[in-house]
């Protein structure tokens, strides 16, 4: 069952979805009744996901009469897509190596002739060039997966899959963008509210549609090195970000919007993800979780991986998957062990009907950092179709 609370008269109402079985710190639910103390604050959803986060939590969704840019924090525009990929075999090993080195950004000028421009249609939100086509560090990663166990055929014919089929995954966010964005504000304002809500949503407007471009291209740039035609995605769904609804501003920080929308909730690189048909309603604030969901710490995650583990080990997954890392301290900080168990997520949004199970993923190649040394792949097939930046 859901928890709900109320601390004060004058706060918001708190309700957390998850069961009794589910790890939910009491940390990040103090932080989800300190958003709820803030001016003009209306409701705060947490999602079976939740964790604790810099001053705000982590898998939340929070409505209020005010904006906060602090709730949307600094990757403005971080998000999920789902793209289809047609590939004659797909052998791990093989394709691993294969990836390009997606620290290394997109030059408009330098990379001009790069087939990945193909994707970009007008200018280039906000003018922002710096980290075109990177994917980041964190939780970030781009995942090349096979459509495991199919629970809604139906469902998933409409978004033209089936078991078996490829498809990359990407998850990323605005890069330097969105960070430049709440500095400005919190230089300033600190954790308090935007003086100007219109010229903030403008700014982060351009940072969720640099966001979703930016996962466009590193889908490109890795559908050309592996030998494969780009896709348009059959999922693309933000989880940092601030909308305008029903006269207030709906914050989500770590939650996917849920109001009717196809949304990949990530597991691990060791799990599967899940595909889902999302329908929550005003009590959720019509949010769904975004992912597993941290359970340890990054220094916690080190120091017991570093003490159960060996790179080696951590490099292929209880999946038989490969993980391209070339941050060691990386390979540790996003181990499977250090998330919650995905099936009792989606268990959670399941029985809170919230959403509805469409497909797994299932990894084979994740990639979270170029190895290093590895040379770089460029796909010269056709250098008329880079267009570079327009």
């Amino acid at each position: 069952m859901s928890q709900e609370s109320r601390p004060r008269s004058d706060a918001a109402t708190v309700t957390v979805f998850a069961s009794p079985a589910s790890w939910i710190e009491s940390d990040a639910v103090a932080q989800c009744h300190q958003v709820a103390a803030l001016d003009g604050m209306i409701h705060v959803a947490g999602m079976p996901d939740l964790h604790p986060g810099k001053g705000a939590p982590i898998g939340a969704a929070m409505t209020s009469t005010v904006l906060y840019p602090f709730l949307v924090g600094s990757d403005i525009g971080c998000g999920i897509a789902v793209f289809p990929l047609r590939l004659k075999r797909a052998v791990p090993e093989k394709l691993a190596a294969r990836f390009p080195d997606l620290d290394r950004a997109l030059d408009p000028e330098r990379d001009a002739d790069d087939p990945a421009w193909a994707v970009v249609e007008g200018d280039i939100p906000a003018g922002h060039v710096e980290g075109l086509g990177t994917v980041g560090r964190g939780n970030h990663f781009v995942e090349l997966a096979r459509i495991g166990t199919v629970f809604a055929p139906d469902h998933a014919g409409r978004l033209g899959l089936a078991a078996g089929d490829l498809v990359l995954v990407v998850h990323s966010g605005s890069r330097g963008l969105g960070e430049r964005i709440l500095r400005a504000h919190t230089e300033v304002h600190g954790a308090g509210p935007a003086p100007d809500p219109a010229a903030y949503l403008a700014m982060h407007d351009a940072a969720v549609r640099w966001g979703s471009l930016n996962r466009r291209l590193m889908a490109a740039r890795v559908a050309h090195a592996l030998g494969a035609e780009p896709t348009a995605p059959v999922v693309d769904q933000c989880h940092n970000l601030v909308e305008v609804r029903d006269g207030g501003y709906l914050h989500r920080k770590g939650a996917a919007p849920g109001d009717g929308r196809d949304v990949l909730i990530a597991g691990t690189r060791g799990t599967p993800s899940y595909l889902v048909a999302a329908h929550a309603g005003p009590d959720a604030n019509h949010s769904v979780a975004h992912g597993a969901g941290r359970k340890m710490s990054r220094a916690d995650a080190l120091r017991r991986g570093r003490a159960k583990h060996t790179v080696e080990e951590l490099r292929r997954t209880p999946v038989g998957s490969l993980v391209v890392c070339g941050d060691r301290q990386l390979l540790f900080e996003e181990a499977p062990t250090a998330y919650k168990r995905i099936e009792q997520v989606i268990g959670d949004l399941v029985d809170h009907g919230l959403a509805t199970p469409v497909a797994t993923t299932v990894p084979l190649v994740t990639y979270k950092t170029a190895e290093p040394g590895a040379a770089p792949h460029r796909d010269r097939r056709d250098h008329r179709r880079g267009r570079g930046r327009r």
